[in-house]
């Protein structure tokens, strides 16, 4: 929780600067624009904006927040709600479980990659991970770095090789090695590029044939510093592959760390894991409530 909090420090310092001159003890249409205006401001999103105001609003007329205390519990309460409800454990219940990662180039999908075999590492369990990305200037030797830093197995091809075929390799390898999880990584394709996202597509169906049912994990990452873009991303990534959650990167490098609330609520989308710092350590399971406690302690002041 200290990493959370560390992580969400800037953005938890915006918000304070956004409500500092907001008057607590009268709960007027002027109260509801201020904070609607800050939520925006820390990209929770119009429409997670406007619902959570809403329900802020109908809770005081209810007579059920009565002064700036009581508003920040139910600010807390109201946000951590507003989050998918769907589970954010990943799933590694499969041998192999399968773990596809996808996003656009500089979201630190690599390096999450790598974090996540470490942890699965200090699990006890026996990751492999898979170079798919065989087009970006260096990506299969970063792979084969975390690969050599976290003690597993890459498979990997050459550069500008068949991502399908290397991924076929991959699981193939998987299941004679008795791996328990196969981590794949793909090129940072443009969502605005559709060949691209159409190749993604036919990755997803190399697996399904390959191991009937898999991936039983496709997680996007986005960058958290890249605002309400990374909610473009999602929904364009959404359309191409059945995402089962999100991974949020570099939340510690941003001052408007609700773009994770805009994802989750907008596109119904789990938050899996967030990112607060270049540590190994420092990629943690998402957790909702933790995450709207940590983003608004304090942010209202003690008035």
């Amino acid at each position: 929780m200290a990493q959370l909090r560390e992580g969400l420090a800037k953005s938890r310092k915006a918000l304070q600067q956004q409500f500092a001159s907001v008057l607590f003890d009268r709960f007027d249409e002027d109260l509801w624009e201020r904070i609607e205006e800050a939520l925006i401001y820390a990209d929770v999103g119009v429409d997670s904006t406007v619902s959570i105001v809403e329900a802020l609003e109908e809770q005081a007329n209810a007579g059920a927040i009565k002064d700036s205390a009581e508003l920040l519990a139910k600010l807390r309460e109201v946000t951590a709600n507003h989050f998918c409800k769907a589970d954010t454990r990943i799933d590694i219940a499969h041998r192999p479980a399968v773990i596809l990662m996808v996003g656009v180039n500089g979201t630190g999908k690599t390096t999450t990659i790598g974090k996540i075999a470490w942890h699965l590492k200090e699990l006890g369990k026996e990751p492999i991970l898979i170079a798919g990305d065989t087009f970006r200037a260096a990506a299969i030797e970063q792979l084969v770095e975390w690969g050599r830093r976290v003690g597993c197995e890459v498979v990997r091809h050459e550069r500008g090789g068949d991502p399908g075929a290397v991924v076929y390799d991959g699981l193939a390898a998987a299941e004679a090695r008795g791996a328990d999880v196969a981590i794949i990584d793909t090129a940072g394709r443009l969502h605005t590029q559709v060949n691209l996202m159409k190749e993604l597509e036919k990755v997803r169906r190399v697996i399904e044939k390959r191991i009937p049912g898999a991936p039983h994990e496709s997680l996007l990452c986005i960058d958290a510093t890249t605002g309400q873009n990374g909610l473009i991303q999602a929904r364009m990534f959404k359309e191409a592959v059945e995402l089962t959650g999100v991974v949020i990167t570099k939340m510690d490098g941003t001052a408007k760390g609700g773009i994770a609330l805009a994802v989750s609520h907008e596109l119904d989308l789990p938050i899996k894991l967030i990112g607060t710092g270049e540590r190994l350590e420092s990629l943690q399971p998402f957790d909702a409530v933790g995450f709207a406690a940590m983003l608004f302690d304090e942010s209202l002041g003690r008035r």
